[in-house]
């Protein structure tokens, strides 16, 4: 794991099982430092899940780069593999080059608030990812 003290950006290996969990440990204790709450941070840790595994099965490994921001939380997944050859139809739902279900790209956009993605065959995908804290609701005032 690098950190970069000016930006608080971490950065961390995917080249394996054990890197996949690490992610996502790292990515739920991030968000929850961030005041996420428990249901933003699974859906963070489901979308950064879904793209670190992508960056490890389709991409042949690769990184993620967390930086913290105000109120949010920006991860970049970034591979060399072989890119993505038509990016419409692999954010669609059912597409899949796998044996899955084909919601991986498409399911993962639709867990956070921003989401980009650049591949270009034979040079790699990077796609990044924001998720915004949202406020606790208060709880409603009795009337009486």
């Amino acid at each position: 794991m690098q950190t970069s003290p000016d930006t608080r950006t971490t950065r961390l290996a995917i080249a394996s099982d054990v890197d996949l969990a690490w992610v996502r440990q790292q990515v739920r204790q991030t968000a929850a430092d961030l005041g996420f709450g428990l249901v933003q941070q699974t859906k963070l840790v489901t979308a950064a899940s879904e793209l670190a595994r992508n960056t490890l099965i389709h991409g042949g490994g690769g990184h993620i780069e967390m930086t913290p921001l105000q109120h949010g939380l920006r991860l970049t997944f970034t591979d060399s593999g072989p890119g993505i050859r038509d990016i419409e139809q692999a954010m669609t739902d059912g597409f899949t080059t796998g044996n899955g279900l084909g919601l991986g790209l498409s399911g993962a956009r639709r867990l956070v608030q921003e989401f980009s993605i650049d591949s270009r065959p034979g040079q790699g995908t990077t796609i990044t990812i924001t998720a915004w804290a949202t406020a606790m609701p208060h709880p409603r005032a009795e009337h009486g």
